[in-house]
């Protein structure tokens, strides 16, 4: 009992609050940045630690297993051994590969983790040529109707009252539904949904599973509750029956998965359902400075309310008894910025040179993060990032430990490993380790793939200093084995560059300094979201973004996409009220009277740039696109950068071209003739 109040230490009042009603039913209303992880693994810790519910009978659920991973870790360091923590369709697996001979009448089928050639052979066999973009689309709208418990015959009305976009007609895509569940069927095979349905019906229709399955499980944690799919409810009161031992944790806010099948309907009528349940709101952010807060409650409370009562699979920004502010806990910091930009070159090179600033300045780069609406903005942030020297990780790209330098680096661990004296400390080891394939700790080389390796290699040498942290006496084996942890849980240490990230990806995590980039209307919220419900999921998706923010939050837009392009888009409605000045009659103003200094400036400043390619081009007997592309020197007119960093940010400009023409350009930006300048020498 005695570890059991320690486990209690450290926590506010509303965290000790939640973590002290150690049975169910029980409902968190976590706010960004509040500690949910904290109180929900101390919970779990103080339970068990108590004695009030058996390590072995409490399940945990989340969403992926990388947060899934961390709940065991945290539950782990806590001393709350034998409580499973997994995923919905990972619990569902492990339960229906025990009883597949009992329901299903044999072995367990083939689980097919990747749909894509299953739709696209359902696709042909309905004699349709679809191209593979067609085929991702009809798949996710197969995984989306299954995720509502939609039926191949039911898809088309449940389509329209969602106000689903398909890729085809709705009787087209229940057809391909139809015809992927009997392929399936045929082929002896299951996909993830197939899990969750057959568990759940098995459940429901043989007593004998059903007891077996509830005498094991009693007792029930369910993470961002708000993301529950009415398939993952169906299979959560399956477990349940008739008991109410049931704990949930979720912010209504933070629902940016509808078009997936989530819906935060369950969270928002959880009193309803169980009207004695315990109530307990988590509003101090910790993550935030005050200023970050604030911007996020205005953001929230300047949303329009509901015109009627939210329906099924609807997602309100905020339901009855469960509006919650955050109230910030830790020091002021500098306000959040609002900078609108003529084109996304300017934007990108602006945020690239920020970066780079940051940087300079003692900002780790993985704790700088850039992020977007769609995936397909982050190609200019990419550019301008290299060129800018600055080192960067796409999110949703090759998996940490499925990169070849990160299995060739297990390999050497785990045979040193085998023959590891204890001698050295483990740090130094594993740099001994990894320096046999290559790896030194000095500067990262330059170049992307090389680079990429070196950072990679160089986050298992931080994880080994992590692990050292927490257990001094830990060696190689201890490393192999949190190694073999971690790559079960794709739970990748950090590496160490600027995150480019697509908002949905950035859930869940945080960094030092966020730029919120291409905030304007049509993509933010998104062109394709019409009804209200899905213009009010992209609001709450500024709001995750917002609040990924610890001290330092940028937000921009850019008036036009490329160059020369008319300047005609608009900033993001959701900025509205929010942005300095935005009463929109004197931001249109000035936008024009703006405009039109800047365009006389660059049109000048572009001519005398022009001039003096065109001297060194003819020196150098090439075409004057070799030395600088119209778009680039249009970037470097807008930007006008003073320094040879700044410069450096600039689209175009990458380190060659940098070091060739870098003193000549300053000093034509800094008001010299082309001819005055000159041409420099190239070798």
């Amino acid at each position: 009992m005695t570890h059991s109040r320690s486990v209690l230490d450290g926590l506010d009042a509303e965290q000790r609050e939640a973590a002290q009603a150690v049975r169910g039913p029980v409902c968190i209303l976590a706010g960004a940045g509040t500690g949910k992880t904290r109180a929900i693994t101390h919970r779990i810790a103080y339970a068990v630690g108590s004695e009030a519910v058996p390590a072995g009978q409490l399940l945990a659920l989340t969403f992926t297993a990388r947060a899934a991973g961390e709940l065991r870790t945290r539950l782990r360091t806590l001393g709350a051994h034998g409580v499973q923590a997994r995923t919905f369709h990972a619990a569902a697996l492990r339960q229906l590969s025990y009883f597949s001979p009992r329901v299903l009448g044999g072995e367990m089928p083939e689980v097919v983790p990747n749909t894509i050639r299953l739709v696209a052979n359902a696709a042909a066999r309905t004699r349709l040529r679809s191209d593979r973009a067609e085929v991702r689309d009809l798949a996710a709208e197969i995984d989306w109707a299954k995720a509502v418990l939609a039926a191949p015959q039911d898809y088309p009305e449940r389509a329209l009252a969602a106000g689903r976009q398909p890729p085809l007609t709705p009787a087209v895509v229940a057809q391909v539904y139809a015809e992927y569940e009997q392929s399936k069927r045929r082929a002896g095979q299951l996909d993830f949904a197939d899990l969750l349905l057959i568990m759940a019906g098995a459940i429901e229709q043989h007593a004998d599973v059903a007891e077996e399955i509830r005498s094991r499980y009693r007792h029930f944690v369910v993470d961002e509750y708000q993301d529950v799919s009415p398939l993952q409810q169906r299979i959560l009161d399956a477990w349940l029956g008739d008991r109410d031992d049931l704990c949930v944790v979720g912010d209504a806010n933070q629902t940016i998965y509808s078009f997936a099948g989530a819906t935060p309907q369950h969270l928002l009528r959880f009193t309803a359902r169980f009207p004695q349940a315990v109530v307990v709101k988590l509003e101090r952010d910790y993550r935030s400075t005050p200023q970050v807060v604030e911007l996020a409650n205005r953001l929230v409370a300047s949303a329009p309310t509901p015109r009627s009562s939210p329906q099924a699979g609807s997602a309100p920004i905020s339901g009855n008894g469960t509006r919650l502010r955050l109230i910030g806990q830790r020091p002021d910091g500098p306000p959040p910025t609002f900078t609108e930009f003529d084109d996304e070159p300017a934007e990108a090179a602006a945020v690239a040179a920020a970066c780079r600033r940051l940087i300079e300045q003692g900002t780790p780069p993985a704790e700088i993060a850039v992020l977007f609406r769609i995936n397909a903005q982050s190609e200019v942030y990419e550019q301008a990032l290299s060129g800018a020297g600055v080192a960067y990780v796409l999110r949703g790209g090759e998996r940490f430990f499925d990169r070849p330098e990160i299995r060739e680096a297990r390999l050497l661990l785990r045979g040193a490993a085998r023959s590891d004296d204890r001698e050295l400390p483990l740090t130094e080891t594993v740099r001994g380790v990894l320096a046999g394939s290559g790896w030194h700790p000095d500067a990262p080389p330059t170049g992307g793939s090389a680079r990429e390796r070196w950072e990679s290699l160089a986050a298992l040498v931080s994880l080994a200093d992590d692990l050292i942290a927490t257990n001094p006496q830990a060696h190689l084996v201890e490393l192999v084995e949190e190694l073999d942890q971690r790559a079960s849980a794709q739970h990748a240490p950090t590496v160490q560059g600027v995150t480019l990230s697509s908002l949905h990806s950035a859930k869940g995590l945080e960094w030092d300094a966020v730029f919120l980039v291409g905030l304007t209307d049509t993509t933010l919220p998104i062109s394709h979201a019409t009804t209200d419900d899905q213009v009010a999921e992209e609001r709450r998706l500024l709001y995750v973004g917002i609040t990924r923010a610890r001290e330092q939050l940028a937000l921009s837009w850019a008036l036009a996409r490329s160059p020369g392009q008319r300047r005609g888009r608009r900033p993001s409605r959701f900025l509205d009220g929010l942005r300095p000045a935005s009463s929109s009659a004197a931001v249109e103003a000035r936008s024009k009277k703006k405009a039109v200094a800047v365009e006389a400036n660059d049109a000048e400043l572009f001519g005398r740039l022009r001039a003096w390619r065109r001297i060194q081009a003819d020196a150098q007997k090439v075409p004057a696109f070799v030395v600088f592309s119209d778009a680039t020197l249009v970037a470097i007119a807008d930007v006008a950068p003073t320094s040879r960093s700044a410069l450096a940010a600039v689209s175009g400009v990458g380190p060659a071209k940098l070091d060739r023409y870098a003193e000549p350009i300053l000093a034509v930006l800094a008001g010299g003739t082309p001819e005055e300048v000159g041409p420099v020498a190239v070798s």
